[in-house]
């Protein structure tokens, strides 16, 4: 089958390019080298060029705390603009299947834990990236509105906080695993004795490795045909702060770990309910500690 996967040289993209082709998939990768796509003329073009089976949208503006906090024009309208060209010129080219890939930032700042997918829209985002994921939810509706108005088989997937080799690792815009990678390795490099982290570390979070996000995907675009989006994660959680320490004995780093409460923790805690993709026989095999270490 032939599948477009759209941001194919990026975290996600590249591991989805990597299990599509392994199932023996022809894999079309776009990314800013082969189209913009934020130009909508130039998308259509190119996908009426291809005409595949299916599309993945994993082509996203992206980061952390800070890069959200900074840039919500930029997280709200580039995003908008990227989903929808993808999915109008997925409906004029007549693509069958199309998986729109979001975040669990969807959800709201004070979900009740572990989050369900029935909890969209029940309460207030999280201030520091609203932006971002009312993009995401917008993406969300725009799905649904094609399977009701055009009955496309559609569907979308909430992937929880990402991770693994080929990450942003720049720490003006790279989310927290990344950037604590960052910051343990350069400190064993520079033998510094001390590491200065963000917020308290007291949020929870749980973290999955990108391969096996990218076979959560596969599972879904062959079993799964739903309006309701699929969360994907792995179910547990951890605090920063333990998280912190896992990355530093990871990187061999022995030195003082200090947190900077002047800055903002974002949301207390998030982890989601997963069980509706696990019904499709779908379980994610690599666990944080030898993840966190093929990453380093």
């Amino acid at each position: 089958m032939s599948v477009v996967i759209a941001g194919s040289t990026g975290l996600v993209g590249s591991a989805l390019t990597e299990v599509f082709t392994a199932a023996g998939h022809e894999v079309i990768g776009l990314n800013r080298s082969v189209v913009d796509l934020l130009d909508l003329e130039a998308t259509k073009k190119i996908i009426q060029k291809i005409k595949p089976k299916l599309m993945i949208d994993a082509a996203a503006k992206v980061g952390g705390i800070g890069a959200n906090s900074t840039l919500p024009v930029e997280f709200l309208s580039d995003n908008l603009r990227i989903q929808s060209n993808l999915m109008e010129a997925a409906h004029a080219s007549n693509v069958e299947r199309f998986v729109f890939l979001g975040s669990s930032c969807i959800y709201p700042r004070d979900c009740p834990q572990p989050i369900k997918e029935e909890y969209l829209m029940t309460g207030p985002l999280e201030a520091t990236n609203s932006a971002y994921a009312i993009a995401k939810i917008a993406g969300i509706e725009l799905i649904n509105s094609y399977r009701k108005e055009y009955g496309m088989k559609w569907i979308s997937l909430m992937p929880t906080n990402l991770y693994g080799p080929g990450d942003n690792f720049n720490l003006q815009g790279s989310h927290v695993l990344p950037a604590l990678i960052r910051r343990f390795v350069e400190a064993v490099e520079s033998r510094s004795a001390k590491v200065v982290l963000w917020g308290s570390g007291s949020p929870k979070r749980e973290f999955l490795h990108v391969n096996d996000l990218a076979q959560a995907v596969l599972k879904a675009s062959e079993n799964y045909d739903s309006s309701m989006h699929l969360n994907i994660g792995t179910g547990s959680d951890l605090t920063i702060k333990e998280l912190a320490g896992k990355v530093a004995s990871a990187a061999g780093f022995t030195g003082e770990i200090e947190w900077d409460t002047s800055k903002p923790d974002g949301t207390p805690q998030k982890v989601l309910d997963v069980s509706r993709i696990k019904a499709l026989g779908w379980e994610p095999t690599i666990t944080l500690e030898p993840g966190i270490a093929s990453t380093i």
